[in-house]
């Protein structure tokens, strides 16, 4: 089933939207899961409240990509649960994934949080546009879907040192461009 009928079928309140929406993204909500939180049992469940979610928020959103939609949703389920097993000090995901991006992006604290959360992804999605297809997909594989540095390295044949020094210069490169936009790091 296409995304648009899917999409149709949530806004319609069909109850097969699930069934469908997990046939076909599915194992990629969990994948992406899995990436952030390294627990298999935590991914499954997270994909399940993704949906769910999707469920309860469709209508009234009608999301144009689908698969955006939903992984937007684990991602900010994956990282919420990420932070709760961390204050209760039982640790699980990668913590290195969170670390490296904090000395090129702000986080985001202050009254007018949503807003400059808001033109912040602007800036960055600007920037990705500026980069090769290769060097986007490659910030948007680690730093957007969690992948690890070592299974990046070995999808693009390079050393894992090679790749951390790519992701490096990536960093640096936004650092500069958000520090241009006025951003405050």
């Amino acid at each position: 089933m296409r995304d648009a009928e899917i999409v149709a079928s949530f806004l319609a309140r069909d109850e097969q939207a699930i069934r469908e929406a997990e046939s076909k993204y599915g194992a990629f909500c969990r994948a992406l899961a899995r990436n952030i939180l390294k627990r298999p049992e935590d991914a499954e469940e997270i994909a399940n409240d993704a949906l769910l979610a999707a469920w309860q928020s469709i209508p009234p959103k009608t999301p144009n990509n689908l698969k955006t939609f939903l992984g937007r949703i684990v991602r900010d389920k994956a990282l919420t649960r990420y932070r709760a097993l961390k204050a209760q000090k039982r640790g699980a995901g990668s913590l290195e994934l969170l670390t490296e991006l904090e000395d090129c992006v702000p986080s985001p604290a202050g009254v007018e949080e949503l807003a400059e959360a808001n033109e912040l992804t602007g800036f960055i999605n600007e920037w990705l546009d500026m980069l090769s297809k290769e060097d986007a997909a490659l910030f948007v594989k680690r730093y957007w879907y969690g992948e690890s540095a070592d299974e990046l390295a070995k999808k693009l044949g390079c050393s894992p040192l090679k790749l951390s020094q790519r992701l490096y210069a990536l960093r640096k490169k936004l650092k500069a461009f958000l520090e241009r936009k006025g951003v405050l790091i």
